[in-house]
């Protein structure tokens, strides 16, 4: 009989340790909801179609699909240190880049518009395992709580990002936010490299098992999951400030602080569920978000105002808020051999479908209306519902040896 793998056991947390990891989360929200905030403006100085905006997504699916697969194999090779550094590199070089679309003609702006969503996706991809794996080591007694209140902090970048691009917009200014996030982001990098960060150590673990969980089904279940809810968050997400702005004809304001809305809503949402999954349990949570996105799709169509806008936008981001982390800690509780690659893998999921979905509600937009379009995405979280029972029928738990006599 196979030994059960021991829980991962680490130093305790240093301050500056928790701070760099949880200020990286932070800033990787922030980037990665740049390019949404400033998604009017950059149709506007780059002259581009609905469709073209959504093709934008589809470099950041393939790099952070590439970034992902080769983060579980880079994590063993370089440590979860370098890592980390090369994908925080990674995500300031998006921003510069995205900077620079400011700077160039209309032909080359475009150009470097399509290289940030690349240099953004890999550096996603690539701090999959480091953001996923760093809060279970420095908070070994607390895993579940640390690793959601780390996507916590991503959901908080996200959630001021637009904040503080609308005003910069309204000034002419907006270039400053991917200038600024570029210079932090090179920051954080150089402070990974001199910070004392906990060596995992289930190291010798994967060592003894290299191979990934490939032929696991329950792990596949997992994966088509967090693509199916991805297809709804970018739905969500990536489309909210045109939505309400050009379908809806709300001002461009309110727009961005409907998109603040819906990951504020998220963040809030992990603080009250990291709380919540003491007394309540977390596979039931899990099963019941789904059945707010519904809602919330169904909702959307009917915003009007700024009140409802923002009001739906915030329901959305509540039925999201702690869908993702939720999955990822009920997979790598499953597969807790492999920690690293799964959760490298679920991020690749993850951008996959945020990718593919906006790219797909861009092209659709040719035959249907965007509030047709909410509507017909209730379709993702009804299909997340059934594949979680799935998953939960197969038992997502390994059975724990019975108490001793």
């Amino acid at each position: 009989m196979q030994p059960k793998p021991s829980p991962p056991v680490a130093a305790p947390a240093t301050w500056p340790a928790v701070a760099l990891v949880y200020t990286a989360a932070l800033v990787q929200g922030m980037t990665l909801v740049s390019f949404p905030a400033l998604s009017g403006v950059l149709k506007e100085t780059l002259a581009l179609s609905d469709a073209a905006y959504g093709a934008i997504f589809l470099p950041q699916v393939a790099c952070a699909v590439a970034g992902a697969v080769a983060g579980g194999s880079l994590a063993r090779k370089l440590g979860l240190r370098a890592l980390l550094a090369l994908a925080l590199a990674c995500n300031g070089l998006s921003q510069a880049l995205l900077a620079a679309t400011a700077m160039l003609p209309q032909s080359l702006g475009v150009a470097m518009l399509f290289a940030g969503t690349a240099c953004l996706g890999l550096g996603f991809g690539l701090i999959g395992a480091p953001i996923n794996s760093y809060p279970r080591l420095l908070f070994p007694a607390k895993g579940e709580p640390a690793l959601v209140a780390a996507h916590t902090m991503i959901g908080l970048g996200l959630a001021t990002a637009p904040l503080a691009a609308a005003p910069l917009i309204e000034a002419g200014m907006w270039a400053s936010l991917p200038l600024i996030l570029g210079l932090v982001c090179a920051a954080l990098a150089a402070a990974t490299l001199i910070t004392a960060l906990p060596q995992p150590a289930d190291v010798a673990s994967e060592t003894r098992h290299p191979r990934p969980p490939v032929a696991a089904p329950l792990f596949w279940l997992f994966a088509a999951i967090t693509v199916i809810y991805a297809f709804a968050e970018g739905t969500f997400s990536n489309w909210a400030v045109i939505y309400l702005r050009d379908s809806r004809g709300l001002p461009e304001m309110t727009a961005g602080l409907a998109l603040s809305a819906f990951w504020g809503a998220i963040v809030v949402g992990r603080l009250v569920i990291t709380l919540l999954v003491v007394r309540v349990p977390a596979r039931l949570i899990w099963l019941t978000l789904p059945c707010l996105m519904i809602a919330a799709f169904w909702l959307l169509p009917y915003a009007d105002s700024a009140l409802t806008g923002i009001g739906f936008f915030a329901l959305a981001g509540l039925a999201c808020s702690a869908f993702l982390p939720l999955t990822i800690s009920l997979a790598v509780e499953r597969f807790p051999e492999a920690v690293a690659w799964v959760s490298s893998m679920l991020i690749a999921a993850l951008m996959v479908g945020v990718g593919l979905g906006s790219y797909l509600v861009g092209a659709l937009q040719a035959v249907l209306p965007l509030d047709a379009l909410y509507r017909l995405s209730s379709v993702y979280p009804a299909a997340v519902l059934l594949l979680g029972g799935l998953v939960l029928r197969a038992g997502v738990r390994r059975p724990e040896p019975a108490p001793a006599a």
